[in-house]
């Protein structure tokens, strides 16, 4: 299932905020999935996104993450963050054809976070496996290049997601300018990102992703997520980045 998410062109591709993953989707049950261009991650031809079908069965992280919490994440969080990114890319195509550009920082903004909302969820559901894998030995060799330690960087990052202000995300992120690794503190889905990183995996911890199982204990919430991280999947994509990095 994670085939297409790793193709090198995506991660070629212009960053939404800093976390560049042309994730294309459209809205569930607008069109039949034999109109996409791509099962996983296109759009449709006429440009829209579409809400992209979890790698796994909605119960397949329980105990760790309930399905019930994955159900009404992925159905109606995600879903609402498609909606407003279509909206979004309807609204500024109305005002190019009007010219009419007042409200043209409102829109820049529906679309940053719209955007980066759709990017970071679909990039989520792949972050998580309910297999448990170990971290592979060329992600492990950047963690300790980067961190001094594998565990140095888990822990680095259990700490800055935890301590998320306010709704937000943990990012373990690729840097191709120094090629290390850096874990960021997102803060809702597009601010206090660095442009040019890609996202190798990231962890929501806007209360929506965790509260009916956790109610307020962020922490529990990150602990459990790491013992769900697909360090496969980041590695995976830390090969495809370095290869596109130019040299």
């Amino acid at each position: 299932m994670t085939t297409n998410l790793f193709r090198r062109d995506l991660l070629k591709t212009a960053p939404l905020a800093g976390f560049g993953l042309a994730l294309g989707s459209v809205l569930p049950g607008s069109k039949s999935s034999a109109a996409t261009k791509d099962a996983f991650t296109g759009a449709y031809d006429d440009g829209t996104y579409r809400l992209p079908p979890l790698p796994y069965d909605y119960s397949a992280l329980e105990p760790l993450y309930s399905e019930q919490t994955l159900r009404i994440h992925h159905d109606k969080h995600h879903a609402g963050y498609v909606n407003g990114l279509n909206a979004a890319m309807e609204k500024l195509q109305a005002a190019r054809e009007k010219g009419d550009y007042a409200a043209i920082r409102a829109l820049s903004s529906d679309l940053a976070f719209n955007g980066s909302g759709h990017v970071l969820h679909t990039l989520f559901w792949h972050s998580m496996t309910p297999n448990g894998e170990q971290v592979p030995d060329n992600l492990a060799k950047a963690m300790t290049a980067s961190f001094g330690s594998v565990q140095n960087a888990q822990a680095q990052f259990a700490a800055a997601t935890k301590a998320v202000m306010s709704n937000g995300w943990g990012a373990l992120v690729y840097e191709p300018i120094a090629d290390k690794l850096l874990i960021l503190q997102v803060e809702r889905h597009q601010d206090l990102a660095v442009w040019g990183t890609t996202p190798l995996l990231v962890c929501d911890v806007w209360e929506h992703a965790y509260y009916l199982q956790h109610q307020n204990n962020r922490g529990a919430w990150v602990d459990s997520f790491l013992k769900l991280a697909n360090w496969p999947m980041a590695a995976a994509r830390l090969e495809q980045a370095r290869t596109a990095r130019p040299h």
